[in-house]
């Protein structure tokens, strides 16, 4: 019995070795370099995109072929209202421009945080995650569907995006060379049931721009983070913004990019920056064929029972 239960411990460290990459030698690598840009955005739009390009370019030195901009890169107004005084028409505009120019320059593919669109409410924006591809071209757009209306007792901080944003309402995931990628922003975080549906469309990497406050950031970001990564076996790129705004508002940081067993390749917890790590997808799906706990899920049986009458 005890050499059983040894021989099976030995198994299980082999298997865990195995799918932490100590034995990938019987599938080919394909790499691609991903990174998530942290900053400390203002109100000054030029000055916020001199810093983006700036970090863009740091990010396309480093290799990435893919970069992803924190939430509301583009202006972090004194008052939410800033955003909507300086939204654009889909497809044109200052913001929408620079990120399109910014691709063609490098040759990468950017996910340009959020941009404020116009939308049918003359009071509000949408709060569109577009991406564009290594031509200058957009190729997808995300509207942020879940928006944060709280209110922080602890330190009587409060937050009503939907009074300056319209929600969307379609789940999004785009071809690009390194794989299908799902786009959520923020807030969506907490909503598992949005990556599955990423999941559901073939999303296989998700970038994740985001603003977190200090408090809900320090209590929750990387479990959050590494938690969608791990249940939908996915890379996720969270890129965030980090630090002291002129406004007032501190936001957490620690931008990272984490693979499908929930490892995180890197990250920058303060200041702004650069994180970039290598997407192996070899690694992905071999990680979903010797683990495949998505083809163990039971969602229509779960729902079967919860309508049986006991």
């Amino acid at each position: 019995m005890v050499i059983r239960q040894r021989m099976r411990a030995l198994q299980c460290k082999k298997a865990i070795a195995i799918l932490n990459g100590a034995s990938l030698n019987s599938r080919k690598d394909v790499m691609h370099k991903l990174a998530a840009i942290q900053m400390a955005s203002g109100p000054n739009v030029e000055a916020n995109l001199y810093e983006a390009e700036r970090l863009i370019g740091r990010a396309a030195e480093a290799g990435a072929e893919l970069v992803v901009l924190p939430e509301n890169f583009a202006i972090m107004g004194m008052s939410e209202t800033d955003k909507v005084k300086i939204r654009e028409r889909p497809g044109e505009g200052r913001i929408q421009d620079h990120l399109s120019a910014q691709a063609r320059r490098y040759g990468i593919w950017i996910v340009g945080g959020t941009v404020p669109l116009e939308c049918s409410d003359p009071e509000r924006s949408s709060a569109a995650c577009v991406l564009f591809n290594d031509r200058g071209e957009q190729v997808a757009r995300y509207d942020k569907i879940h928006l944060f209306d709280v209110h922080l007792v602890d330190i009587q901080e409060r937050y009503n995006e939907s009074e300056t944003i319209a929600s969307g309402a379609e789940v999004v995931v785009a071809d690009t060379p390194f794989g299908r990628l799902g786009l959520a922003v923020c807030y969506d975080l907490r909503f598992p049931e949005l990556f599955r549906a990423m999941l559901d469309l073939g999303a296989e990497i998700v970038a994740l721009p985001a603003a977190f406050t200090a408090i809900t950031g320090k209590a929750h970001w990387e479990c959050l983070v590494r938690a969608r990564a791990i249940e939908n076996l996915i890379y996720l790129v969270a890129a965030a913004q980090g630090g002291y705004h002129v406004n007032g508002r501190e936001t957490f940081g620690d931008s990272m990019i984490v693979d499908p067993w929930g490892t995180v390749l890197d990250r920058l917890r303060h200041g702004s920056g650069v994180v970039v790590a290598a997407m192996d997808r070899g690694r992905l799906e071999f990680t979903r064929r010797n683990f495949p706990c998505l083809e163990h899920r039971r969602l229509i049986e779960y729902r079967r029972s919860s309508q049986r009458v006991i």
